[in-house]
């Protein structure tokens, strides 16, 4: 049975298209459109052929409790733009993409997000490929809705540069309380609040509040093994300070990936997960000697190989890499057209992991760790890194790079950051990365 799961109606649209348990295709929107967060289906995501064809469409919400809220809210009633064959709801799908994607069979769930349809905080208990919501918070109280009010207060996009904020937290101190504004609607903001304040304060007291809130969550969810889900589940630092869990994140949290979880709702079975290269797929040989050759040359290079990341991390087959053992922060940073002070991650090879970081790593990029290296242009101004530890069956031709590089030079990681430049999505086609090519004048393999 092919079932397609659809994300669409208000920010970062995606869909995935299931063969019985098997992840046939995922991506996002924004991927093929073009259009940063789009918040439609593009024509081109759907599948065509008649093997691909869905026998059955699921959907990430309940459209009428969802335009219940919205209109509680004081926006206006939103009609879906087409019929479904079912609707599950918001936080259902985001459990249910972690959940299905796991490898526990028992666990807790928790999903925090800005809000689905009034949910915007739950906590799910999950066994034998069952899922029942045990807790759950409702708007307008919202860890998520706070984060980017925020977010937007300190000059920032809402929804989309919740990571910048993060990032700033580091170069500030939490000194404003903010804690009685969760109770608040911060829907449309929370205005000029602090009108004085350092944004990178703001952003770090707004950090600071979102992580001891996340670990009283944490102290509701019983089991062992935990999963996190929503968009909120990309705050790599904040997951770095929970301990005694065993975590699992599936690479795309977000409102994209819930259309993994809608579909797999349908089947309510485990998934086949093998890795997230579920995106376009980019066929041709790539000669990591010659990639190795370009880095030593020119500092920088890009990659665009194989099928593309579903998520919002680059994971080495849309990335932009670097030599770390030289300082091109600026170098990267004037190519993506980024602040300055943004921090870049390190890909490393798994053997060597331990020998150069210390803490909570894996090959998704959802911790950070303390780094125990000199190579300023991979670690971020408190001395942490978000790595990316690639193993021999990551399946990206980042492993192979990886390998050339060490045997080249005895470095084991690279820097890795996405191959877009900032407020444009990831490169997705050929087309695409040839495009960035000519534009920023960096060489892709």
């Amino acid at each position: 049975m092919n079932i397609l799961g659809v994300s669409e109606g208000f920010h970062d649209a995606g869909i995935c298209l299931l063969r019985n348990d098997q992840i046939h295709f995922a991506s996002h929107s924004e991927r093929h459109s073009r259009k940063k967060g789009d918040k439609w289906i593009h024509p081109t995501q759907l599948p065509t052929s008649k093997i691909n064809k869905p026998d059955i469409v699921a959907y990430y919400e309940k459209p009428f409790r969802k335009n219940l809220r919205r209109i509680y809210a004081g926006q206006k009633w939103q009609k879906p733009r087409r019929k479904y064959d079912v609707y599950f709801g918001h936080h259902e799908c985001h459990a249910a993409a972690g959940y299905y994607t796991s490898p526990f069979d028992e666990c807790n769930v928790l999903v925090i997000d800005a809000i689905g349809e009034w949910d915007t905080m739950s906590i799910w208990k999950c066994k034998n490929d069952s899922m029942k919501k045990i807790m759950t918070w409702k708007y307008p109280h919202s860890l998520g809705l706070l984060y980017s009010a925020i977010t937007q207060r300190i000059g920032l996009k809402p929804n989309e540069d919740e990571y910048i904020t993060m990032g700033m937290a580091a170069f500030g101190e939490p000194i404003y309380d903010l804690q009685d504004h969760l109770w608040e609607n911060n829907h449309r903001g929370v205005g000029n609040i602090f009108p004085k304040a350092r944004p990178e304060d703001l952003a770090a007291s707004i950090q600071d509040l979102y992580e001891r809130e996340l670990l009283k969550l944490v102290e509701l969810c019983p089991h062992e093994n935990l999963v996190i889900m929503g968009g909120c589940a990309l705050n790599c630092v904040a997951n770095s300070k929970i301990k005694g869990k065993n975590i699992w994140i599936m690479p795309s949290p977000g409102d994209a990936g819930s259309a993994l979880g809608a579909a797999a709702l349908v089947l309510k079975k485990k998934l086949k997960w093998n890795h997230p290269y579920l995106g376009t797929f980019i066929s041709r040989d790539i000669n990591s000697k010659e990639v190795v050759g370009e880095l030593l040359e020119n500092k920088v290079c890009g990659i665009a190989n194989g099928r593309a990341e579903f998520g919002p991390r680059a994971l080495g087959n849309r990335s932009l890499l670097g030599d770390p053992r030289y300082d091109i922060k600026d170098t990267v940073n004037d190519i993506k057209k980024r602040q300055k002070f943004r921090p870049f991650a390190p890909a490393i090879l798994e053997e060597y992991a331990d020998e150069y970081f210390e803490g909570p790593m894996n090959e998704y990029m959802q911790f950070v760790a303390k780094v125990k290296h000199d190579y300023s242009s991979v670690t971020h101004v408190d001395g942490t890194a978000r790595v990316q530890v690639v193993k021999k069956n990551c399946g990206s031709v980042i492993r192979q790079i990886l390998e050339a590089w060490y045997d080249e030079t005895g470095c084991p990681m690279l820097l890795n950051t996405s191959l877009n430049i900032k407020g444009m999505p990831i490169v997705d086609t050929w087309d695409d990365a040839m495009e960035f090519s000519k534009l920023y004048n960096v060489k892709i393999f």
